[in-house]
């Protein structure tokens, strides 16, 4: 689906991670989305691009909050889940939290990106929302590399 949409030349981002899968005979890293059953385009503003894209094997529907028009995510909260990804440290999926702190990460490769910091056991996260979704990503991060926002 991924690739299919690159061939159409439509932007899209398929977050995922690595895990490792084990059989009986042996053990291998798989990637899968992190966010199974979402992929997040950007179709062109030209007429059929939204077409396009539900004509793509395995896309289903869009997103929406009223009656069927595609909802657009906050392009910061992409641009936060990018920076996370990019940094390829481990990540945890966990549901979308409401409590916390806003901060932004001030230096680093998450530099500018923004999140909810909480602690867990001895690290502190920081958690990435896609609030259309219900989402959030958690990265481990240093307390001092993050400003409140």
């Amino acid at each position: 689906m991924h690739d299919e949409l690159r061939r159409k030349r439509i932007e899209s981002f398929l977050p995922s991670v690595k895990r490792c899968s084990q059989w009986k005979d042996r053990k291998k890293l798989i990637e899968y989305p992190l966010f199974q059953g979402y992929v997040f385009v950007r179709p062109e503003l030209r007429p059929g691009a939204y077409l396009d894209v539900l004509k793509t094997r395995g896309i289903i529907t869009f997103v929406s909050l009223d009656r069927g028009v595609p909802t657009p995510i906050d392009p910061e909260e992409i641009a936060s889940l990018r920076l996370v990804m990019e940094c390829g440290d481990r990540i945890d999926i966990y549901p979308h939290l409401k409590e916390g702190t806003r901060v932004r990460v001030k230096t680093g490769p998450l530099e500018n990106a923004e999140g909810i910091i909480s602690r867990k056991e001895n690290d502190y996260l920081l958690w990435v929302n896609i609030e259309l979704l219900g989402r959030s990503v958690a990265v481990r991060i240093t307390a001092k590399h993050v400003e409140a926002s």
